[in-house]
């Protein structure tokens, strides 16, 4: 009679574990076919943007040293001291389009893609404004632009321009400042401020390491499918920005800035004065309702 009923107990849990096998292998397969799906989709989306957006710019080789690095350079316009443009922390090159166009016009004038930015490769290199300072120093070299330059720095590329001239000062003529970075900005936040900083950091630094495996399975591009228009920005450009920073490239290397931002700051308060040369710093106004 006990092995009886212990046959008729363990039947059930037999069903069961069969049952849960079954339901395991089910939704195993679906992540399987639902990665398939999203990295198919990824990729032909990708592919399409990259039809639809073609580099703007050129691929240059630092040379030795630097890695088999290449970084997207685009000149334009004619005239003396060349002009470089040097962009804010997650912000790729065509960012400057607007201002490359007008200035084209009057002078010659080069925005670039720092390493890992738009169409510019990753390099294996801390992000540090040092390094990228090299990077740029390399390019303009092998791109042949001839110097000195007037260098313009927003946002963070403020502290790049700044270190740029503190290890070639005879290659600066001038400088433009566009809501330039402070490198005591963080010192002189209030304590609440900081705490919400470093706070958005540490989510930053977390959100990095997932973000790689979401652009790949096209579950950011799929979030992200009815976003890229912004005031003043139009639709298509909107979506070529939105195409150039869903790449874990772009991903890493904006991570890794913001990362060693604070070492860019002490690389920058190293790094002296202008001394006599000329500077301009521009800063936002307010926003004028439209009427």
């Amino acid at each position: 009679m006990q092995n009886e009923n212990a046959a008729n107990v363990s039947q059930p849990r037999g069903r069961l574990k069969r049952w849960a096998s079954r339901i395991f292998l089910l939704v195993l397969l679906l992540a399987v076919v639902a990665a398939v799906v999203g990295a198919s989709y990824q990729a032909i989306e990708n592919s399409a943007d990259a039809r639809r957006f073609p580099q703007q710019g050129t691929s240059v080789s630092l040379g030795p040293g630097f890695d088999n690095l290449k970084l997207n350079l685009d000149c334009r316009g004619h005239g003396s001291p060349t002009v470089i443009l040097d962009s804010g922390l997650g912000v790729p090159a065509i960012g400057w389009n607007p201002v490359e166009t007008e200035a084209a016009k009057f002078a010659r004038v080069c925005s670039y893609d720092r390493a890992g930015y738009g169409w510019s490769s990753a390099s294996p290199y801390p992000r540090t404004s040092t390094q990228i300072v090299k990077e740029l120093h390399a390019l303009l070299q092998a791109a042949n632009e001839k110097g000195p330059y007037i260098l313009v720095g927003h946002s963070f590329g403020g502290y790049n321009v700044r270190v740029y001239n503190g290890e070639y000062p005879a290659e600066v003529a001038g400088m433009v400042l566009v809501d330039a970075s402070h490198e005591d900005q963080v010192s002189r936040m209030s304590p609440a401020l900081q705490a919400f900083m470093a706070k958005s950091n540490e989510q930053i630094k977390r959100q990095e390491k997932l973000a790689p495996l979401l652009i790949r399975l096209g579950i950011a591009r799929f979030a992200q499918r009815n976003q890229g228009e912004s005031p003043g920005v139009s639709k298509e450009f909107g979506r070529e920005m939105l195409y150039l920073q869903l790449q874990p490239k772009f991903i890493e290397a904006a991570a890794d800035e913001l990362a060693l931002f604070s070492e860019s700051a002490k690389e920058v308060r190293a790094s002296g004065n202008l001394g006599d040369k000329p500077l301009v710093v521009l800063t936002a106004g307010k926003m004028v309702p439209a009427s």
